[in-house]
């Protein structure tokens, strides 16, 4: 049963006694009223006893806790005059005030933090409570991990393992490392494999084949998408290119850089020109042959019915350099043209080098380190250049136990090695106006930028050089490059003939730089990093003169809520929660509450007959502070 008030339990007593002995045999009411002392009393919606109120009337009686002269729920007074959760009502006949904002950058109420949003995932929850693996320093800024190696991947971090081991695959700062993936927080973190057609980790993409220039590159890198000579970069490969506005080296927003690669609202990013970089690596594509004339050659020509794999006729069947081999650009497919020569066999045979074919050639990823120099230059030098060697047909059994390729001394004390293979490597760049490139060595080498030829050394031979200067004018109109437009490099090279294989590759102001992103205070816009940005009204001291107002950092003065009592504009006290009500001993606006209903104090010359510190209805001490009887 619901619990009786003594107060109402009074009043129907009275009513009935007050019957009893009345006079009247009450033959002239019809509608259920009983007549006291000559008046009617009427059940209903004339009920004139002041003490039991008629909730929605905008007068409020003892029995109501509120009374905004409507029945709405939801706008802090509910259709039965009980203040909801996070309402004051201090006035009666109008609207309550909303005391507990989630989303307005204040901590109020419940709140353990307030980021300025109600978006779950950002370690401030739809309520406005701290997420796990979270902190929250400081209301109206985003939230940030709590600390890396709880186990928890929050904020900025990529893993966390449960630990701040390195080499392990999520390093110190839980960022993944090279050829790791992490599956799951607080587990150990598990190797890549490039090439199992399944992205993870560091992996930007994984088309399970070795080839460069198809949009991933053997390692498992996205390379820019090129139309008609137009290239677009890779957002979160830390180099900025046009379009991107930044690029600090990921995909995740919240830093400043969007995961789109777009500058976020409140902050400014710059290309910073960092330290250059040791080395840098260039992925490189290799296809081994076999050729099919010259000493040691095992494979005869398809043309005679043999079984593939074949001997290659280009390979160590010419010799003698030669100039103009190939169109002055690519085809469809990013790869050279053949024009009719003396130095190769046919269309059908130059379209081998650098297509894979299973029956022809073995395809072999590999990499180029190229070491920093002086002057911005980068450099890959081999004497002896034998990539195949191993990993290519000196690997695979032809037939009664031996091998395709046929091993040769290299002639400079390098031991057997194995010749006969073509190189591609490619790389992209934002032209500025000052790049230069350099090549030396032998045999076949065509240099393409922009899909256009840049450097001819072809035809079997010995050490060559070539050098294309990309600051003359010149030259880079004769390869369309436009200051700020992006585009492909790329070094076609074949080693033909058993006698040496030598290749320098010299790349120089090819290197880009990243982007850093800040803040901008006083940009009157509120980036995540920021409780408030005025503009140039960003005048507040930090002295407590401008109450409420903004600092010159962008983070708050003095204000109702800080938790702080700050005499000097009037406040009694400051519970960092700015709720009042039954919940604090400060009211909205940091002054201090009075004697009231729910201070856990029973004031008698108030009327009270009971107070628990609350004012909720049902728990023997009503809302009122009156003493209930709770009837089973």
């Amino acid at each position: 049963m619901q619990p009786t008030h003594f107060s109402t339990l009074a009043l129907a007593l009275t009513l009935v006694l007050s019957g009893a002995c009345g006079e009247s045999d009450n033959k002239n009411n019809t509608d259920g009223g009983t007549i006291l002392d000559g008046a009617v009393s009427d059940s209903g919606a004339n009920n004139s006893d002041a003490s039991a109120g008629i909730c929605g009337n905008g007068t409020r009686t003892s029995d109501e806790a509120c009374d905004d002269g409507n029945l709405e729920n939801n706008d802090g007074c509910t259709s039965s005059c009980v203040v909801e959760d996070n309402f004051a009502c201090p006035t009666e006949n109008s609207e309550c005030i909303q005391i507990v904002t989630c989303g307005n950058g204040r901590i109020e109420g419940p709140e353990t933090c307030d980021d300025r949003n109600t978006s779950p995932g950002d370690g401030c929850s739809d309520t406005c409570q701290i997420e796990p693996g979270w902190s929250c320093p400081l209301a109206g800024t985003a939230c940030v991990a709590s600390m890396c190696g709880d186990g928890f991947v929050a904020g900025f971090e990529i893993c966390d393992d449960g630990n701040s081991d390195i080499n392990d695959g999520c390093d110190a700062q839980c960022n993944l490392e090279e050829g790791f993936h992490c599956p799951a927080p607080n587990a150990m973190c598990l190797p890549t494999d490039c090439g199992d057609g399944l992205t993870q980790g560091t992996e930007e993409c994984d088309d399970q084949n070795a080839e460069v220039g198809d949009g991933c590159t053997p390692f498992c890198k996205r390379e820019p998408q090129c139309t008609g000579g137009t290239c677009l970069p890779v957002c979160g490969d830390s180099v900025l290119q046009a379009p991107e506005t930044c690029d600090d080296g990921n995909t995740v927003s919240g830093d400043g850089c969007r995961d789109d690669c777009s500058i976020e609202q409140g902050f400014t990013c710059q290309e910073v020109q960092l330290p250059n970089p040791p080395s840098v690596d260039l992925p490189v594509t290799i296809r081994d042959f076999v050729a099919s004339c010259g000493t040691g050659s095992r494979l005869a020509d398809d043309a005679v019915g043999a079984v593939a794999p074949f001997g290659h006729p280009d390979f160590e069947c010419y010799s003698g350099a030669l100039l103009g081999m190939v169109a002055d650009t690519l085809d469809a497919n990013g790869k050279p043209v053949r024009i009719d020569n003396v130095r190769t066999l046919s269309d059908a045979s130059f379209s081998k080098w650098y297509n894979s074919d299973n029956d022809y050639n073995r395809t072999v990823a590999s990499s180029f380190n190229l070491a920093s120099i002086t002057g911005g230059a980068y450099q890959f030098d081999s004497g002896a250049l034998y990539p195949a060697t191993g990993r290519g047909f000196d690997t695979v059994d032809c037939g009664g136990g031996n091998f395709c390729e046929v091993l040769h001394s290299d002639g400079a004390g390098a031991g057997n090695q194995n010749f006969h293979f073509t190189t591609e490597t490619r790389w992209w760049f934002e032209y500025t106006g000052n790049e230069v490139l350099a090549f030396s060595g032998d045999d076949d080498v065509w240099v393409f930028i922009n899909n256009t030829l840049a450097v001819d050394i072809g035809g079997v031979h010995g050490r060559q050089n070539g050098t294309v200067d990309l600051g003359v004018l010149a030259n880079a109109t004769a390869l369309g490059l436009v200051i700020g437009g992006i585009y492909e490099g790329v070094v076609f090279h074949a080693e033909r003939h058993t006698t040496r294989s030598q290749y320098r590759l010299t790349l120089t102001n090819f290197n880009q730089a990243p982007s850093l992103c800040t803040d901008e205070c006083g940009d009157a816009i509120v980036s995540s990093r920021e409780v408030c940005d005025l503009g140039s009204a960003n005048n507040g001291s930090g002295d407590g003169s401008d109450y409420g107002g903004c600092k010159t950092d962008c983070t708050l003065e003095s204000y109702c809520g800080d938790g702080i009592v700050d005499d000097a504009f009037g406040e009694i006290c400051d519970d960092g929660l700015n709720l009042g009500g039954s919940a604090s001993d400060c009211a909205p606006g940091c002054q201090q509450l009075g004697a009231r209903c729910g201070d856990n104090i029973v004031q008698t010359e108030n009327g009270e007959e009971c107070d628990d510190g609350n004012i909720l209805d049902g728990d023997g001490c009503s809302m009122s502070c009156e003493l209930e009887i709770i009837i089973d």
